[in-house]
């Protein structure tokens, strides 16, 4: 096969993409904007893109966060941090022979086709900072959605010293200070537990209900003991049920915690500490934050008092500068892909790690790049524009009716629906393909 292909991003879903295309016999280029690959899980990558903390592990065990057929090191810890995940894809990329098509130091500055007609194939062009310009027959983007910081401009009036997570570092940069920190994601409440033991007053404003599941059961990792729940026989209610029994009886309700009632679904929390740090008082949680002057901060139950830090960890805007609006508009977060991959009216352009998904990311990835594979080498066809936007509307219909009105959830998937549904279309396409040959 002389087809070619660019892949935008030498993180985690770039790799899966470049490893399936190369092994698909493409001619792959990678552009990565540092000199890492890794992406995100690269601590202080020269990319300036990654929001990696020293302290930061991955939230899903290491037999779930693996590819399929490249494990972990057997030495590696049950939750690896950033330095096993780096050196894993450092291990990645030499085993599968990646590293020669990675253009290092090279930005994307624009990515659009050569034939600007909606719905036509086209060549794809892709310039660089260098001032050069490339022709392929398609582009991947993977460039991830975790790099663009969501501000609030309530939350930059405060007085004392702001930053967002994502420039978040060392727990010791904040010794003996008296931090807020607005959000309570995974990097919120990892950041809270850094600092609720080394500073004399730490909170989480937690503006909705959570649900924190632990990271140990019985001494093994709560997601290996539950991983029997996403057998195909096993419907997804019970499965939310059992989970949320199991995380009760360790952790017990989270609005004793003093987190408010979780309404619907919600992108669900990992984290190791921070019950403990909450029940031990070395941490409180707050439900909001009412007005901000200066350093002094009202919170929503009337309380007031002053800190010295505050740290939104109030998520990321979906951010893809090198596509123009005319090609890729993003409202409100929202990015319209059919099974989050595929633009409708862009033949050629696809989109790896745009979601959000509430399990490993790897193994989303390694459920999408042979998907697009299929499709680019001819052995799978898309269903037709007006069935791919239908699609897509459900999708944005089933977000809305089951999950909170807010931009992290805009691209929110559940591993096992999602999988499934992919295989779903997948075999869907192999027969739209071999019927198209046939007749």
């Amino acid at each position: 096969m002389s087809r070619s292909v660019a892949i935008v991003g030498a993180g985690a879903s770039g790799l899966c993409a470049a490893r399936y295309f190369k092994e698909a016999g493409f001619a792959v280029t990678v552009f990565e904007i540092g000199s890492k690959v890794g992406g995100l899980w690269c601590f202080e990558n020269d990319n300036g893109l990654s929001a990696a903390y020293r302290t930061l592990h991955i939230n899903t065990a290491k037999s779930l966060t693996n590819f399929k057929d490249f494990k972990f090191p057997p030495s590696t810890q049950h939750f690896p941090d950033h330095r096993d995940m780096y050196a894993y894809f450092e291990r990645f990329v030499d085993h599968f022979d990646l590293r020669s098509l990675i253009r290092f130091n090279t930005r994307v500055m624009s990515v659009h086709p050569a034939n600007p007609v909606p719905r036509q194939r086209s060549a794809w062009i892709v310039e660089t900072e260098h001032g050069k310009s490339e022709t392929f027959d398609a582009v991947v983007v993977a460039s991830g959605h975790l790099s663009s910081p969501l501000h609030s401009e309530k939350y930059r009036a405060f007085g004392g010293e702001y930053l967002h997570s994502h420039d978040y570092r060392r727990p010791e940069n904040f010794l003996g200070k008296r931090v807020c920190v607005v959000g309570a994601g995974n990097s919120g409440l990892d950041i809270a537990a850094d600092l609720a033991s080394v500073n004399p007053r730490t909170v989480i404003v937690a503006r909705s209900g959570v649900l924190i599941v632990p990271k140990l059961i019985f001494g093994r990792p709560f997601t290996d003991m539950t991983a029997w729940l996403a057998h195909p026989l096993i419907p997804q209610w019970i499965n939310r049920k059992i989970t949320r029994a199991l995380i009760y009886l360790i952790h017990g309700p989270m609005e004793r915690l003093g987190f408010q009632t979780r309404q619907g679904r919600a992108h669900t929390m990992s984290n190791a500490t921070i019950v403990q740090h909450i029940a031990y008082r070395r941490a409180e949680v707050k439900n909001g934050i009412e007005s901000i002057q200066g350093r002094r901060i009202t919170f929503a139950d009337g309380t007031a008092e002053e800190f010295d830090t505050l740290i939104a960890a109030t998520g990321y805007k979906v951010e893809l500068p090198f596509l123009s609006e005319d090609i890729l508009p993003v409202r409100n977060n929202v990015v319209e892909l059919y099974n989050r991959m595929i633009h409708p009216d862009w033949p050629g352009l696809y989109f790896m790690g745009l979601l959000n998904v509430n399990g490993a990311a790897n193994q989303a990835y390694e459920q999408q790049a042979p998907w697009l594979v299929a499709i680019e080498s001819g052995e799978a066809a898309l269903p037709s524009h007006t069935e791919m936007r239908e699609a897509i509307a459900r999708k944005t219909a089933w977000v809305e009716r089951y999950y909170p009105a807010t931009p992290r959830h805009t691209i929110e998937e559940e591993p096992v629906p999602y999988f499934r549904e992919l295989a779903a279309s997948l075999r869907a396409a192999r027969q739209r393909a071999r019927r198209a040959k046939s007749g």
